[in-house]
């Protein structure tokens, strides 16, 4: 335990940082992976640190990482800390750097408040700028440097990009729906060109199942809506289904969709602003690792 406080050294700024992207990301690879440093090297300064407080800040275990009562208190000042120091180094009043992200509809869910939340939490200065739309298009958006990254499905033509999840697709539906018998399979997707709906069709068509549009619908929050009252089925990944839906494709006998890549095409003006983007894909890779 440390007993004279006035003559100990001061906080290593770095180590504070480490210690609020271990409590961030809720795991000690992704917050190495962050900053570019070794995973012993995060460990050895958060050991540092929670000697220099004389508390405990995190309990670790093989499978989670998890704050320590004395770690929740002190996470909301080591943001404080780190705002305050930020602030302190931007002598120059320097404009505030802006990014703009695209993400995909189909790759959301409900993840989105917690990934803004936690780029904030590691950069409070950043602007952050957020579209949504459609894969495709928002690809060739960032390559026509109109947006710094873009979260998107991999589309069959396209490469490159860094891999954050594999998600798997179903046919999902309301608890109640019936599909009426010989009658087409009643689809609810978005508008042309979205991947997923050319995925789902080119998969129906190739195993000969008969289908219509029954609902169109401009982003994935109407057509959960159309799905949840019982006017069609969609095809979406099991990650971003909205909770209650059923996947009916084994009980119609549907093909199978298969697994879908979610890539981030990324690009960084200046070391901070890369340091946040993989804030971005490590919180990502951890929500849907969890």
């Amino acid at each position: 335990m440390i007993t004279d406080q006035n003559h100990s050294p001061a906080l290593d700024i770095d180590a504070v940082r480490a210690f609020a992207l271990v409590a961030e990301l809720a795991s000690f690879t992704r917050a190495a992976q962050t900053v570019g440093m070794t995973q012993s090297a995060i460990s050895l300064k958060l050991k540092r640190l929670e000697e220099r407080l004389g508390h405990r800040l995190v309990e670790r275990t093989p499978r989670s990482v998890r704050l320590t009562g004395d770690g929740a208190s002190f996470l909301t000042r080591a943001r404080d800390l780190l705002a305050a120091h930020d602030r302190a180094l931007n002598l120059q009043d320097a404009p505030a750097r802006r990014l703009t992200i695209g993400f995909s509809d189909h790759v959301l869910g409900p993840d989105l408040t917690s990934l803004l939340a936690r780029i904030s939490a590691f950069d409070a200065t950043l602007r952050l700028d957020v579209r949504i739309g459609l894969s495709g298009d928002l690809v060739d958006a960032f390559e026509a440097g109109e947006l710094d990254a873009v979260v998107v499905r991999r589309e069959r033509h396209r490469r490159g990009g860094e891999t954050l999840a594999e998600d798997a697709f179903g046919w999902f539906a309301a608890p109640g729906y019936r599909q009426p018998s010989g009658e087409p399979l009643r689809l609810a997707m978005l508008a042309a060109p979205c991947g997923v709906r050319n995925h789902a069709i080119r998969t129906l068509d190739k195993a000969k199942v008969d289908w219509v549009e029954a609902f169109t619908g401009g982003g994935v929050t109407a057509i959960a809506a159309a799905v949840q009252g019982g006017l069609a089925i969609a095809p979406l990944a099991r990650r971003i289904a909205p909770p209650g839906l059923m996947d009916i494709g084994p009980h119609l006998k549907l093909p199978s969709l298969g697994k879908s890549s979610v890539v981030l095409y990324a690009r960084a003006a200046d070391a901070r602003t890369g340091a946040s983007l993989r804030v971005l894909a490590a919180a990502f890779r951890g929500m849907t690792a969890a």
